[in-house]
């Protein structure tokens, strides 16, 4: 006789019963149809709530009707490739000592292609950490004129992005940014002097400053990064090229009338 306090192994038990193992372990086909279609829903909500874990994430699905919880939910995700979304790293660190300088824009009616260019890093969340994307837009047209990812944010780098970008593009009546260390750098500052360029730099704490390109973060996330859940550098950036491509020349703009940021960049202007 055995002890009924005594534990057996799944393996003796399936012996003595004389079953196949698999048995304990099988899923009715109603269930894996179901997590199939559960991770379909992952997927697609991804897009919308990536910061959302797996406990809200439990409550979302019950709310669709689906009978799960926190253990099943969890493992249904991580099948589904879902890496959520942290706080984000801060981008913008404020030298004291470095002088700033003010915002040169309000009220600033902006008519034509290189008057104001503005620029802005942001981080961009990967399989394992992040990574930094910096771009340069031209306000009027909302051309990304030039883009660069990276493991880390320096003045240098900066400073490199925007002798690029003036070579390929000649030069802005004004560059906007925030108070970044990297943008009032001696070596960042030092390129727009030497060009003539006038310095334009958000208030602190104002995003609403500098909105047309964090318009362009939000499309850049909601569009790419976040459906595509990139796992190495290389891959991000060819996946950010392809999307950069695609908003300059295909993406239609309603504050454009519908013309993409290339169309509006490239079409002469009338004198």
């Amino acid at each position: 006789m055995f002890d009924a306090e005594e534990k057996i192994s799944v393996n003796k038990q399936c012996k003595l019963l004389n079953i196949n193992r698999n048995f304990v372990y099988y899923h009715p086909k109603s269930e894996i149809e179901e997590n199939e279609k559960i991770i379909q829903l992952l997927q697609g909500q991804y897009a919308l709530t990536p910061f959302y874990g797996y406990r809200k994430m439990t409550v979302w699905l019950q709310n669709q009707g689906f009978l799960v919880n926190e253990k099943r939910v969890r493992r249904l995700m991580k099948r589904s490739g879902w890496q959520t979304i942290y706080r984000a790293p801060k981008t913008t660190v404020i030298n004291k000592e470095h002088k700033k300088y003010p915002y040169l824009l309000t009220g600033l009616e902006i008519t034509k292609k290189n008057q104001v260019w503005a620029t802005d890093i942001t981080y961009i969340p990967m399989n394992k950490g992040f990574m930094y994307l910096i771009a340069i837009i031209d306000l009027h047209t909302r051309m990304v004129l030039n883009w660069e990812v990276s493991n880390s944010m320096n003045a240098e780098w900066c400073a490199k992005m925007l002798e690029e970008t003036i070579e390929k593009y000649g030069k802005p009546e004004i560059f906007n940014t925030d108070q970044g260390s990297q943008y009032t750098s001696n070596v960042h500052v030092k390129v727009l002097q030497d060009n003539n360029i006038k310095i334009s730099m958000d208030g602190k704490g104002r995003a609403i400053d500098n909105i047309f390109i964090e318009r362009l973060w939000r499309s850049v996330k909601y569009e790419n990064v976040y459906l595509q859940a990139y796992g190495d550098g290389i891959s991000l950036h060819n996946g950010v090229k392809r999307y950069f491509n695609f908003y300059n020349n295909e993406r239609f703009h309603q504050s454009l009338n519908y013309k993409t940021p290339s169309e509006m960049y490239h079409q002469k202007e009338v004198a």
